[in-house]
Order: structure tokens, then C-alpha cells, then sequence
């Protein structure tokens, strides 16, 4: 009950800090009214093409967020079992956790063009999440339970199987939870940069370009709150599983 009346005082104080801005700004066109935006928000999701377009965006995320894990967790799996895997590994590893994300958008939106680059973006920045949290999981797992399970036997998937999934799968639930947050705002921005059609960031562009801030700002509270109800979701279910 505590925890509720503190978040909905956090979020209330968003919003007075919002109104206190219109006021003293005192200009529509740069930061519209919350009623603005409620209205722009119903005209965002009356028109199908918008609807679309949200729908697109969430295809590339889940799609390039479902294949980042799968390429991660098996990596990850082989690098904790074999160090020289490991080691040839973690260069492209650290590349990928320091190189600015504008710099992968821009060479990626070349190559491969705005149809394909927002799932290789998505991709790219995700998988050092997945990898990252399966190798570190895997070495924390106390090595005498390994080797007692060795002594039975040394098959690669069983061990997967039996111990190092039941181990890890909390910090690849700890991954996946921080993927959507991670590879949602990295693949609008990508959208936005490449103009991807029928995307959430090519809305964006749109609407900013007729200056139609409103619409920027309810797009942005839609990404939130569907942000927002991903991660209840996780935790339902985290807490239902015992996770």
C-alpha cells in the first residue's frame, strides 16, 4: 500500500512538473498541454496506418530480441565451458558494449538499408545482455556441484539441461527483462534515424517534422506505459514460477 501511494505521488509529481513548464514556457507549439496530448493520443490510435505501424515495430523487437537471446545463451554456454571460446569472444563483446549506438545505426543503415538495419541494431545491442548474463551465471554455479555432476557425466547437453539452465535461468530472465527496456528505445531510435516505414520511429519523424509535438509526446507515453506493462508482466509471471 506504501509502495503504491509513493509511485503515484512520483508519477503525479511528473505531471506537475509538466504543467509548470507549460505555464512558464507559454507556448503550445514547443511543450503542449497534457489535454493536447490526451486528444492527440486517441487521434494517434484512431487512424489504422498508426496502429500498423506500432505493430511493425513490436514484430522487429520481439523477433530480434528472441534471436539475440538464442545466439546469447549458446554462446554464453560455450564460452563458460570453453575459455578459449571465451576469449575470442569477448573483443566483439567489449565492441559492442562501447561503440556509440549512433555510429552502429549509421554504418549498419548503409550496408544494409532501413529494411533490414533496425533488426541488426536491435540485435547487436541486445546480445552482450544475454551472453554476458549465461557466462557470468554459469561461473557462479559452485564448482564441486559441477564436478559431481561430471563424474556422471560429461555430455555438454545434459549439463545444459540439468544444471546450468535450473542455475542461470534467473539471470537470463534478468537479461531478457533488461533487452525490452534496451533494444525498444535503441530500435525507435534506429527507425527515426533510417526512416523506416510503417515504424514507431518514422511516426516520430513524421510528427515532428509537421510539428506536431503533441503527437511526439503521446507517442512517447505510449513507448512508456507499454514498457511499463512488459515488465509487470515479467514479474507476474516471475513471481508465479517461483523465478
Amino acid at each position: 500500500m506504501k509502495k503504491g501511494l509513493i509511485k503515484t505521488s512520483s508519477i503525479m509529481f511528473i505531471f506537475l512538473i509538466w504543467f509548470i513548464i507549460y505555464e512558464v514556457v507559454n507556448h503550445p507549439l514547443l511543450v503542449p498541454s497534457i489535454s493536447d496530448v490526451g486528444q492527440a493520443m486517441i487521434e494517434l490510435f484512431s487512424q489504422q496506418v498508426n496502429i500498423i505501424s506500432f505493430a511493425s515495430s513490436f514484430f522487429r523487437l520481439f523477433l530480434s530480441v528472441a534471436i539475440s537471446g538464442f545466439f546469447g545463451v549458446f554462446l554464453g554456454v560455450f564460452a563458460a565451458r570453453f575459455s578459449d571460446i571465451e576469449t575470442w569472444i569477448k573483443p566483439y563483446v567489449t565492441i559492442l558494449k562501447t561503440i556509440p549506438i549512433i555510429s552502429i545505426i549509421i554504418i549498419l543503415y548503409i550496408i544494409f538499408g532501413y529494411t533490414y538495419a533496425p533488426y541488426i541494431i536491435v540485435f547487436l545491442m541486445v546480445f552482450p545482455l544475454f551472453y554476458q548474463a549465461t557466462y557470468q551465471g554459469i561461473k557462479s554455479i559452485d564448482q564441486s556441484y559441477l564436478d559431481v555432476f561430471h563424474l556422471e557425466t560429461d555430455d555438454l547437453k545434459s549439463s545444459v539441461k540439468h544444471v546450468y539452465l535450473p542455475f542461470i535461468r534467473d539471470h537470463i530472465f534478468l537479461a531478457l527483462y533488461q533487452s525490452f527496456g534496451l533494444g525498444f528505445k535503441v530500435l525507435v531510435t534506429s527507425e527515426f534515424i533510417t526512416q523506416t516505414k510503417t515504424s514507431i520511429g518514422n511516426l516520430l519523424y513524421q510528427a515532428k517534422t509537421n510539428l506536431r509535438y503533441d503527437l511526439v509526446f503521446s507517442i512517447t507515453i505510449v513507448m512508456i506505459l507499454i514498457t511499463v506493462a512488459f515488465e509487470l508482466v515479467l514479474k507476474y509471471y516471475k513471481h508465479k514460477h517461483n523465478i
